[in-house]
């Protein structure tokens, strides 16, 4: 296959696969601290969870990314970047070490939620810093190949933690603080083999870095503004539509996974051990769904068009979600759960397509930082939203009727779009 081979020849730069370690220790360890987070809020026996603790929890997986993800390079850009894997991963070590012990001490929900807020805050340096230092580790001839396959190995290493510690919840210790520990263990590790690069391997060159932090800061505020700028211009204004349409895509799929949390915990299932089995079943289904979209939609978008397949994706949403929803049958969920994942991803990767293609160079990196922002609020507000319209159970014909109203939306506004478009060429 022609991406093993690709990785073959990425892993003979040593500095390259000392980096893909740190790289995959760490995002092994986020998807183990964010499931152990999301089962205590959700699937603790002791806890009964309502629609406005499952938002809190996401709230605290998400913000921090949209929040502080576009002024993380400014610090990035003035710190050694293999000191920010070292001393991150050590202060998350020491962060979610206390996360697990408030998890078996009384304490109120909002001291629970602020040492978690901290772990995920420091996670979004740590990101930015593994992407800005891979220029330092490969050839400019290769660069392009390990943008594609590290971050991909990263995501898969965060599902691997995710399931590890689904395994360790169900079948090695029923306990949330242990598997938080397991993250904790991970985190060390991370820190451990950033050691093995040089201290100043990764950068940044101290002799191209502002000299004043307040001016690198208000200058990142003036670029997120001029893309907006940009964004509104009228030759930018597929972009525009089709970033607006993956928000609301993206709060949709967000109301429905809070829908879904809730009837694995209460109404499927009364013991929540296999409230959380069902959920890993609804988890590894989505993510099938993913998987095929990736596959189906290179083929599809270039012979629809990015903008079309949109159409095509929330059309599908907006039909099957009320065919397959509204009976809140496990079967029909999980066929659910999979079909939005593929028109879910399939619209992400459509418009990442159009945004790359239609911005400016110079603005994309300000434009994706703008779609960061858009894409994980409007999953903590649609979990808002459905802690609002959910009963206990989960059980909501009417937050699915609105969540298959949007995709209907979504198809009919970017149909129109698409239509004047063609008679204006």
């Amino acid at each position: 296959m022609a991406v093993v081979r690709d990785l073959r020849v990425l892993l003979r730069f040593g500095n390259f696969r000392r980096l893909l370690a740190v790289r995959l220790l760490s995002q092994c360890a986020d998807g183990v601290y964010q499931v152990a987070l999301a089962t205590y809020v959700v699937f603790s026996p002791e806890k009964q969870t309502s629609a406005g603790a499952i938002a809190s929890a996401m709230a605290v997986l998400l913000l921090p990314y949209s929040l502080v993800g576009p002024f993380a390079g400014v610090l990035l850009d003035r710190w050694r970047r293999r000191q920010v894997f070292l001393y991150g991963n050590l202060l998350r070590a020491l962060l979610a070490s206390v996360t697990a012990v408030l998890m078996i001490s009384h304490v109120p929900d909002w001291l629970f939620y602020v040492s978690a807020l901290c772990v995920t805050a420091v996670n979004r340096f740590v990101l930015a810093g593994l992407s800005a230092a891979l220029p330092r580790v490969v050839d400019g001839e290769r660069l392009v190949m390990a943008n594609s396959l590290s971050p991909t190995a990263g995501t898969l290493a965060a599902v691997a933690g995710g399931g590890l510690a689904f395994v360790v919840r169900l079948v090695v210790a029923d306990s949330d603080a242990a598997v938080v520990l397991l993250g904790c263990a991970l985190y060390l590790s991370a820190a451990l083999a950033s050691l093995a690069m040089a201290a100043d391997l990764l950068g940044p060159d101290r002799d191209l870095v502002q000299p004043r932090l307040t001016s690198a800061l208000r200058g990142t505020a003036r670029g997120l503004s001029a893309g907006l700028r940009h964004l509104a211009e009228p030759k930018r204004r597929e972009a525009a539509w089709a970033l607006g349409s993956i928000s609301l895509m993206r709060f949709s799929y967000g109301a429905l996974t809070v829908m879904v949390l809730m009837l694995c915990r209460y109404a499927w299932s009364s013991d929540p051990d296999d409230g959380l089995a069902l959920l890993g079943l609804a988890v590894g289904v989505s993510g099938v769904g993913f998987f095929v979209a990736a596959v189906v939609t290179p083929s599809a978008a270039g012979r629809l068009g990015p903008a079309r397949w949109i159409v095509v994706c929330s059309a599908a949403a907006a039909v099957l979600v009320l065919a397959l929803m509204l009976p809140f049958t496990q079967v029909t969920t999980f066929i659910a759960a999979f079909v939005l994942g593929l028109v879910t991803q399939g619209a992400k990767i459509a418009t990442d397509t159009i945004v790359q293609s239609s911005v400016q160079d110079g603005f994309r990196g300000r434009i994706f930082s703008l779609y960061d922002v858009l894409f994980n609020v409007a999953f903590v507000g649609a979990a808002a939203v459905a802690a609002l319209m959910l009963p206990p159970d989960g059980r909501s014909a009417a937050l699915v009727v609105t969540v298959a109203v949007i995709y209907a939306a979504i198809a009919a506004t970017m149909a129109r779009f698409e239509r004047r478009q063609v008679s204006h060429q």
